[in-house]
């Protein structure tokens, strides 16, 4: 009997151990899975191995923390070879401020350029030194203002070429605020000059504009004023800047002219229509802005030739040229320049009287302002005339044809030593 139940104890332990062992296999199996297998599913991407973010838990690990028996894990994949991450398309991820080097990155970029306020300054030299100098004169060393001193800014600015009737205008104002006690002091009538100076040049000025597609610009003026040579430079200017140029030699009485245009037009690129010598101009004017058409040219030049203002045949030759221009493009001429010579003075605000009569021109160009201390003849047009500066000349090159802006130009002119030196 008793090795009967001695038997029957080993069976019984014997069960109790296969039974466990047998429970425990899974465990163990599973276990040792995920033991074999960590590096494959646990391995993060080169770009996040630095991260220091630890590894995400996964379901046992949270059984484990519970208490709770795990499931048995479904067997691991083997791990695909791994691939070199693929960067973002630039196009779509970096803006052209990232790309571009960190030296031309400019907070201003978006901001208006800033104006080169120092060269129209330089060039404006001679007036600086005689106008603006005999009116600094005035002041120099005074405390109060004497009504006495208007009439000796009256002499200056009549010499000065701003004419009589400008003349006499900002004088009115300056005496109605002297009797009202509100100019005590040099710097207050000197900063009231300056404000009639910008109150008469605020006109509807500034450079070409583009309405259409082509826009034409048709330039007027009388022999000598440099039309041909301003025609030359604006199309430097708007062929630097990227768009098409196309140049119509409307003068065909002066071989000269068409010679002189053709050089620009190689220089720049630009086509030249022209005619035979002494051929009509409406007619090279005509065709010119019939190709100008065709081409979808940004901007067509035409020079005429040059005309004193005081014989009427000629005058109604230009009109004719503008009427044909016209009929070959409705809405065209879109701009009627007057060129005018700074150095001609009262004689260049003569011109301007007849041209406006004849043309009604949208704009003037005055050349030759380096050349002249009788600047003032600008406050004199703009005033008298009511027609907008567009560009002024202020040297031989192309880019000493400069942009008018009425506030640089005051600047330029007015500014005193200490201005000269915060522009600079």
């Amino acid at each position: 009997m008793e090795w009967i139940i001695a038997v029957v104890v080993v069976v019984a332990i014997a069960a109790l151990l296969f039974f466990f062992r047998s429970k425990k296999a899974p465990e163990g199996k599973a276990t040792g899975e995920s033991r074999e297998e960590p590096t494959k599913r646990l391995e993060r991407p080169a770009n996040l191995r630095d991260s220091g973010a630890p590894p995400k838990a996964g379901p046992g690990a949270k059984a484990k923390a519970k208490g709770e028996k795990a499931e048995p894990a479904a067997k691991a994949e083997p791990a695909p070879a791994k691939k070199a991450p693929t960067p973002p398309p630039v196009a779509e991820e970096l803006s052209q401020t990232d790309l571009a080097p960190a030296d031309s990155v400019r907070p201003e970029a978006a901001k208006p350029a800033k104006r080169d306020v120092a060269g129209i300054r330089k060039g404006l030299a001679a007036t600086r030194t005689g106008f603006i100098a005999r009116l600094t004169a005035l002041f120099v060393g005074k405390k109060e203002i004497d009504p006495a001193i208007l009439e000796q800014i009256e002499e200056v600015m009549l010499t000065s070429d701003v004419g009589v009737k400008t003349t006499q205008t900002v004088l009115e104002r300056l005496r109605e605020k002297l009797n009202r006690n509100e100019l005590a002091d040099p710097e207050a009538v000197w900063a009231e000059l300056r404000a009639e100076a910008m109150r008469i040049l605020s006109l509807d000025g500034g450079p070409l504009r583009f309405p259409t597609k082509p826009s034409v610009a048709m330039m007027v003026g009388v022999n000598g004023v440099g039309k041909t040579t301003t025609i030359g430079k604006l199309a430097t200017k708007y062929a630097g800047e990227g768009k098409s140029v196309l140049l119509a030699a409307g003068d065909t009485f002066r071989a000269a002219a068409v010679a002189q245009l053709e050089v620009w037009g190689k220089r720049v690129g630009a086509e030249v229509v022209k005619g035979k010598e002494g051929s009509d101009p409406g007619a090279v004017a005509f065709e010119a802005t019939t190709k100008a058409k065709e081409a979808q040219i940004d901007l067509l030049l035409v020079d005429t030739a040059g005309r004193l203002h005081t014989k009427t045949p000629l005058m109604d030759e230009i009109k004719k040229v503008r009427k044909t221009i016209a009929k070959a493009m409705d809405g065209a001429p879109h701009e009627i320049l007057l060129v005018l010579d700074a150095t001609n003075g009262q004689n260049a605000l003569s011109q301007a009287a007849l041209f406006k009569e004849a043309l009604d021109p949208t704009g003037i160009i005055l050349t030759k302002l380096d050349g002249t201390a009788k600047g003032g003849i600008v406050l004199g047009i703009c005033d008298e005339l009511k027609l907008p500066v567009r560009y002024i000349g202020l040297g031989e090159r192309a880019e000493d044809l400069r942009e008018f802006y009425p506030d640089e130009f005051v600047e330029a002119l007015f500014g005193k030593p200490d201005e000269e030196a915060r522009a600079a």
